[in-house]
Formats: C-alpha cells, structure tokens, sequence
C-alpha cells in the first residue's frame, strides 16, 4: 500500500457526493485531507454512505469489530470529520460531504494553514465544482414582512415564522469570513451568524462547535446581520436545516456572483425578487448603496434587474418611503422537498453539463 493510498480513496469517495472533491494539480486537497484526517480515520470515513446508519450496520459492512468501529466513529464525529445524529436512543453516522460538511464543521479547528489551502483549493477547484450543475444549492429568503405575497401558501419560504417553529437551535462562527479574516481579508462584518436547526443544530451543539440558542435569539441575529447587509441563505429545499447569512465579499457562493462575474443561478435561487412602486420611490439611491449584487440603478426612480437580483431584501429593508417590496417571482423555482432531491438533481446535472463545464 502506498503511503497516500487511503487519502487517495477518501479523495475518490468524496468525489462521488453531489458537491463533490475534485482533484487538482497542485494536490492541494490531499493535503486538506492529510491535515484533518489520520490515515486510519481516512479508511474508516469510506465505509459510511450518504444515509444515517448504525455503528454495528457499518461495522459488519466493512469487517470490523462493532464495539471498536463505534468508538471510532464517535470521536470522527466530535472531529468534525463525519455527521452524527441521536434518534430514539440510536447513535447514527453518515458520510460528512466536503461542503456543508468538512469545510464548515472545520470552524473551530481551522487555523491560518487550513485556511490557505481552503482558500487554495476554492481558486483552484471548488468555486467550478460549486456551478458545476448548474443546480443552486442554496436559496436565498428576505425577511417575511418585506414580502407582499401571502406566504402562509407556501409556509416554507416564511424565514422567521420557520426559525419560531424549529425544535433546536445553533449559532457558529462563520467559517467564509473566519477564513478570510485568518488570511488578513477580513471584512469586519459579523462573524457569529451561522444558524443551524433540528439534527445539524444538535450535532453543533455536541461538538462545541456551535451554541444553543432560542428563537428570539435566533431571529435577533437575522436582524442583526439583515443591518449589516448579510444575505440570508439557506439549502435549497423546503425543509429549514441551516441559514448562511452571507457578505459578498467572503462567502463562498457569493463571491462567485460578485468577484468572477458567474451567473447566480449556479448558485443561489432566487425565490424572490424586488419590485419597485415607481410613485413612492424618490430617487434616494439608499437601494442601491445596499444591493449586493449591483441589481438596483437610479435615474429618476428605482429600477431591478431582475436577471441580477437574488431575492435577499436588503434593498426593500434600506428604503426609506417603503418603494420597494419583495415578491414572488412567477418564473421561480420552487426548493427541493428533500435533501435527497437536491442531492439527485445536482449529480444529474453535473453528468449533463459535463461535456462543457469548464469556463461555467
């Protein structure tokens, strides 16, 4: 066996997940994966699948005592280096993809090497990986009472009314402006914004990694990072499991939009968009100061460029005579009802754009 054989596998196997890991030819991610992996953790994270199983499940899959694959697990997990969830007395684990999984719950370990080869790595690789579907993986809510829809319709696009209803609530740092800082590009802009619910919350919370916290926290903090300009988003399903409030400058999708120029369906959907009520708009530019993506322009009112607008409301929130509202779009599309389903959609998506993703 070659030294790098079982990070190679790793490598391979990750490759597989829908956002997948890509190699590169400087081989920057083996050394990520050398700088959170042991080799014996490397071999034992390719046993796992993408589906919550139990230890002993795993265990006689691979070969291995029961007893001590469980330990082992446990302690991955506790690293960050695979998802872990309690059900009914049961310990489950899962196969921790590189993003949202090893990249974000790296948040506390990550020190000012991890964050170069992240960085490294996202240049070389992983900002085409992220496009490389053409499947947005996020999608991107304003502030419910910006929207002039009525959205008990459609109760999952209703941000705050699903943040007072989830069973379990974390907050973390955010790992893009925590890299960025630790390279000397911070932005100064909030760090402790990434919100998790339900399962993701508690394995945050177990780990140390993240804080419990109540909803009117929660809500509190979307105010807070709605002020500074962050854009709420979150996966791009139905089912609320994380909310990334996000600055154009760090954030790993954004920064795509607005430092390369890409198409924003590569990576956010837009379920929204601005609407501008041309006899209240007085011309003040507040919109357009705001816009992350330089979506709004003023001659003698308001206009959106729809094409370029993401939906996030901080132009409606900064408007002063209440010109702008935010609506559904008619052409949107609407999140996936699963993971799973989001999961699928980008794979085929890949197979499908594959003859010409380069240059997304």
């Amino acid at each position: 066996m070659g030294k790098d054989d079982a990070y190679r596998r790793l490598r391979e196997f990750l490759d597989r997940m829908p956002l997948g890991f890509p190699a590169t030819p400087s081989g920057v991610e083996m050394r990520i994966l050398k700088a959170l992996f042991t080799e014996e953790e490397a071999e034992l994270a390719t046993l796992l699948t993408p589906f919550p199983e139990e230890a002993e499940d795993i265990a006689a899959r691979g070969g291995l005592d029961a007893a001590y694959l469980e330990k082992r697990l446990e302690e991955m997990s506790r690293k960050g280096l695979i998802f872990r969830s309690r059900r009914e007395g049961r310990t489950l684990y899962n196969t921790a993809p590189f993003m949202i999984g090893l990249y974000e719950y790296s948040v506390e370990r990550m020190d000012g090497e991890l964050a170069a080869l992240y960085r490294e790595y996202y240049e070389a690789a992983y900002m085409e990986e992220m496009g490389a579907s053409g499947v947005p993986g996020f999608k991107v809510l304003p502030l419910g009472e910006r929207v002039k829809a009525d959205l008990t319709v459609f109760p999952f696009l209703d941000l705050l009314d699903q943040v007072r209803s989830a069973r379990v609530i974390s907050v973390a740092q955010c790992i893009c402006r925590k890299e960025a800082a630790l390279l000397g590009a911070g932005c100064g802009l909030p760090m402790e914004t990434c919100l998790s619910f339900g399962a993701a919350a508690e394995y945050y919370i177990e780990n140390g990694t993240g804080r419990e916290i109540k909803a009117a926290e929660a809500i509190e903090i979307l105010r807070q990072a709605d002020e500074a300009g962050l854009v709420h988003a979150g996966a791009n399903t139905r089912h609320l499991s994380n909310i990334c409030n996000c600055c154009p400058c760090c954030c790993a999708s954004m920064k795509g939009i607005t430092k390369k120029g890409m198409d924003k369906r590569l990576f956010l959907n837009a379920v929204f968009e601005a609407v501008v009520d041309g006899e209240e708009c007085t011309g003040c530019e507040a919109c357009v100061e705001r816009c992350p993506v330089g979506a709004v322009r003023v001659e003698e009112v308001a206009a959106v460029d729809r094409e370029r607008c993401i939906g996030c409301g901080l132009c409606a929130g900064s408007c002063p005579s209440g010109a702008i509202t935010m609506a559904l779009r008619e052409d949107r599309e609407e999140p996936f009802a699963r993971m799973v389903d989001l999961g699928l959609a980008i794979l085929e998506g890949k197979a499908e754009r594959a003859p010409y993703r380069r240059g997304l």
